[in-house]
């Protein structure tokens, strides 16, 4: 009799569970199941909306994603009791870094708002509308301040999303379930989450002096320096043309735009060339301006620009500098469409005279090729051209073109196609956090950079590819590199006889190339070098320095050898590969004990970590 009273107190305690199972854990489960799929719907949709353009329906839907999104967390709570399980335990904190996202996103789109259409966003208001896009954007810089108030309130908002999506650990989940990523993905999402969020809190102070930048309180100025990646130089291109711009309360106005070589001839005497030209340019023994972007990084680059303009008559004093190279103007052209400059004509689409944009075609064409009589302003006419892109940008409607404008912009910030320098130290050390300011990243792991500057090669650079092939190998905690570059120009030389007026782009590359690794590496070998090998410390960095001659349909490669500092472990390994401004198609691999790691072409600066 006993022993049946146990089994029935037994079987009664298992329904009890049962019932507590469904009550407590199947049934909160199956509601956050539905309030999910509802919530991710919604979430759908709001990704299209984004695609549209529309503030009004952007807000509306935004709204019922944060009901949705209630709801589900609402529903999420009814497991929070077992949160003593690490899996549950990092369920809620991802559901509640969402809700900080959510009012993040919140306050953000209601503070665009007021100014969607000038920033690419269809809005009903009339009065707004029926401003010119110049007085719409003084309008915007005037008020700025307003939208600008609800920036620390989102960083906070982002801050406290970050608390909790860090205390999420990947590590303890499968790399896969079936056919499902699961721990790297967790880790993927943590990972970029916290660049987004790293981004946000490094732009701040940039977001928040942007009233200041554009004249609110004292007109600010501005150097534009054209880059001619096609001849590449150490920040990007050579430097061929120039404009000077003021803004004041959000007006702009175009004060300047010339050739380099009339700011050149500004100065009544130019100094003995540095060593590095004496060496490695062609025929050049005094300092040019034109020139002086001799080091990768822009500051340092910005000096020795200084140390010339500071004599020339034609200076102004400027609050910074924006250089941009010949893909900003492809890329703006590909926006607006042709464009007339001097009665001429320019467009994106590709010609097969260099297999290139026509704009860069013509350009060349106009400045390069030689004629019986003399060209003045021959690279004026660049910065007439983006003159008249500019008036394009302030004149076309902001809703057709100003996102797309904005995004591919903030595209060429990161490919470094655009750079900027700024004057403030402060504006500086945030552009410099933003990696938008040209200067040489700081890594505690192993790095790489290959930095090629053309001396005197036409524009072959259009013409040539090159491969970076990046070995490391660990033997006993010791770490040796071993490191190819190869060019390849496969094209015909141009004619190059001036005197039969041949149009002289492709002919052969005389590269100037230096190699910075970690500091405290140790060179073996240096092969492919036409000239002595150099090693020396610079930018935080060792450089190991040659040169080579890239001749048309042709190839040349440098191979070096060396050792990685002790400080460089080889478990948890990793590498930053750091881009050269004013590079494409740049293509890489790199690989550890035999293993690739990346195989790519290099369109930003990139951590490749073997774990």
């Amino acid at each position: 009799m006993k022993y049946t009273n146990k089994k029935l107190w037994l079987l009664r305690g298992l329904i009890i569970l049962v019932i507590l199972v469904l009550l407590f854990i199947v049934r909160p489960v199956l509601d956050i199941k539905s309030k999910a799929s509802a919530m991710l719907a919604s979430a759908r949709l709001l990704r299209t909306d984004f695609t549209k353009n529309d503030i009004d329906l952007l807000n509306s839907d935004l709204n019922s994603f944060q009901a949705k999104y209630t709801d589900f967390e609402k529903s999420a709570q009814g497991i929070y009791w077992v949160s003593i399980i690490p899996y549950v335990s990092d369920f809620k904190n991802g559901v509640e870094a969402g809700h900080y996202l959510v009012l993040a996103a919140k306050e953000a789109v209601t503070a665009i708002t007021p100014y969607a259409d000038l920033i690419g966003f269809k809005k009903g208001e009339a009065s707004f509308l029926q401003k010119s896009a110049q007085d719409r954007l003084q309008t915007a810089v005037l008020t700025l301040d307003k939208v600008l108030g609800n920036i620390d309130s989102i960083s906070e908002d982002i801050h406290q999303a970050q608390i909790r999506f860090d205390k999420i650990d990947p590590g303890r989940y499968p790399g896969k379930i079936g056919n499902t990523l699961v721990g790297e993905r967790i880790a993927n999402i943590k990972e970029q989450f916290d660049g987004i969020a790293s981004l946000f809190v490094n732009a701040k102070p940039l977001i928040k002096s942007l009233p200041e930048m554009l004249g609110k309180n004292k007109e600010k100025t501005y150097l534009i320096l054209f880059q001619d990646d096609k001849e590449l130089r150490a920040t990007g291109g050579f430097l061929t043309a120039y404009g000077v711009f003021t803004v004041k309360d959000g007006k702009i106005s175009i004060e300047r735009s010339e050739d380099i070589y009339s700011l050149d001839n500004s100065i009544a005497v130019h100094p003995t060339a540095p060593s590095q030209i004496l060496t490695y340019h062609k025929n050049v023994n005094k300092f040019y301006i034109r020139d002086s972007n001799l080091s990768p990084d822009l500051p340092t680059s910005v000096a020795l620009f200084n140390s010339l303009y500071k004599n020339s008559s034609e200076k102004v004093k400027y609050d910074g500098i924006i250089t941009i190279d010949s893909q900003v103007l492809v890329d703006m052209l590909t926006i607006f469409g042709d464009t007339e400059a001097d009665g001429i004509i320019f467009s994106a689409n590709k010609t097969p005279e260099c297999n290139c944009a026509q704009v860069l075609y013509r350009l060349f064409d106009l400045v390069d090729r030689p004629v019986n009589y003399v060209k003045t302003n021959r690279k004026g006419i660049l910065g007439d051209l983006m003159y008249a892109l500019f008036y394009k940008a302030i004149g076309f409607s902001p809703t057709r073109y100003w996102g797309t404008l904005t995004q591919q912009m903030f595209k060429n910030l990161q490919e470094k196609h655009i750079l900027v320098y700024f004057v403030d130290p402060a504006l500086e050390d945030s552009i410099k956090k933003l990696n938008f300011g040209g200067t040489i990243n700081n890594y505690s792991g192993d790095y790489l950079d290959v930095v090629n500057v053309n001396f005197a090669g036409a524009k072959s650079n259009l013409f040539t590819t090159e491969t970076i092939t990046s070995q490391a190998t660990s033997d006993n905690g010791k770490i040796t590199k071993n490191v190819t570059v190869e060019f390849r120009n496969p094209y015909p030389q141009s004619d190059c006889n001036l005197e039969r007026g041949g149009l002289c782009l492709n002919a052969p590359l005389r590269n100037w190339i230096r190699v910075y690794v970690p500091q405290g590496s140790k060179l073996g070998s240096f092969q492919g070098s036409l000239m002595p090998v150099k090693t020396y410390d610079e930018l935080g960095k060792t450089v190991f320095e040659g040169f080579v001659i890239v001749y048309p349909e042709g190839k040349a490669e440098v191979k070096l050898s060396y050792t990685l500092p002790a400080s460089i472990a080889t478990n948890n390994y990793s590498i930053m590969l750091e881009k050269q401004a004013g590079t494409d198609n740049q293509k890489w691999i790199v690989s550890l004990d035999g293993k690739t790691l990346y195989d790519n072409n290099l369109d930003v600066d990139e951590i490749i970590k073997a774990n």
